[in-house]
Formats: structure tokens, C-alpha cells, sequence
């Protein structure tokens, strides 16, 4: 009963090695294959650390807000819900100074938070955007990231003037999407 035990907990382990090898590898081939320099990938996400941290230190924020920080190449992209004008602005105020942080897309939305059946859409159409990016060969979809609030699709990358339009198209056509926003930045 001992021996079994003892395999059973070997397994598990090494499945655990499997996932985190599988993953560890993901990630490297993608920041590779990034456009941006390491330092700014770092950046990005110390970035992004921050201003969440800021953004849920704010008792109002955290409380009535439901707010998401995506940073590329330092440009940051704001979205969520904020019930007023007012906290939509001391959202965009609490991470304008965070180091490496170049410019702020605020597209926060005055309105109430949105319901799980949303997000899942949401999910969805980022799904879908994405896969259509990735299979064009006109493209380099792994350079593109797509985030979806509200059925809007926000693209985010480091492309060229062609390719930002062509991806644009790609996302404009795909049913269910309501808007798309470029949040590009143009070699």
C-alpha cells in the first residue's frame, strides 16, 4: 500500500514537471518571437503589476469598478466599467506615473459592471479574432494581441501600417464583433 502511494504521488509530481516544462517552453518561444525587447516585455508586466495594484488599492475603485490594465511596448490600454466620469479619470491618474509607462488609452466605460454571460462572449470573439489573425499569411498574428470588452476588440501590437490595417479587416468581420480600436504602435 506504501509503494502504491508513493508512485501515485511520483506521477503527480511528474505531471506537474510536464506542465510547467510544456509552459516554461511556451513562454520562451513567445517572448522570442516578440516584436519588443526582453526589457520591455519586463517592463510591460511590471507595468501592468502596478497599475492593477494601484487601480485595487483604491478603495472606490476596487469596490464599484471593474477595471483591466494591458501594457504594450509601455503604451497602456484601460478597459472595464467605472460608474462616473470622476473615476474613470482617477483610474487613468493612479498609473500615468508609473515608470516606463509612455502613453495611457483610457477606454474605460461609464456604465455599470458587466454580467459573466458578457465576459464569456467576450472570450469568445477574442477567440475567434485571434485564430483568424494567426491563420492569415499576410500577417504575423503572433504580434497582434486582442483583447474583447463588450464585443468592442481592442489590437494591440508593434506592425507595420499594412499589416494593422489588414488585421483590423480581419476583426471588423467576424460577427459578433460590435467595434474594433486600434491600439497600435507602427514600425
Amino acid at each position: 500500500m506504501r509503494n502504491m502511494l508513493l508512485m501515485i504521488m511520483s506521477i503527480v509530481i511528474l505531471q506537474g514537471c510536464a506542465v510547467a516544462l510544456v509552459a516554461g517552453t511556451a513562454g520562451a518561444v513567445t517572448a522570442a518571437n516578440d516584436r519588443r525587447t526582453i526589457g520591455s516585455q519586463i517592463d510591460d508586466t511590471n507595468i501592468e503589476i502596478k497599475a492593477t495594484l494601484e487601480i485595487k488599492g483604491n478603495a472606490q475603485l476596487e469596490k464599484h469598478s471593474n477595471i483591466s490594465v494591458i501594457s504594450l511596448n509601455g503604451l497602456v490600454l484601460l478597459l472595464g466599467q467605472a460608474p462616473t466620469e470622476e473615476m474613470k479619470s482617477l483610474a487613468q491618474q493612479l498609473i500615468k506615473n508609473i515608470p516606463a509607462v509612455k502613453k495611457v488609452h483610457n477606454q474605460i466605460r461609464i456604465s455599470s459592471n458587466v454580467g459573466m454571460t458578457t465576459k464569456t462572449l467576450d472570450t469568445w470573439l477574442t477567440s475567434k479574432v485571434k485564430t483568424m489573425l494567426l491563420t492569415d499569411d499576410n500577417i504575423s498574428g503572433t504580434n497582434i494581441k486582442v483583447v474583447t470588452e463588450n464585443s468592442e476588440v481592442f489590437l494591440m501590437g508593434l506592425v507595420g501600417q499594412t499589416e494593422g490595417n489588414k488585421a483590423v479587416d480581419i476583426a471588423r468581420n467576424i460577427s459578433g464583433v460590435a467595434k474594433v480600436i486600434k491600439v497600435f504602435e507602427y514600425l
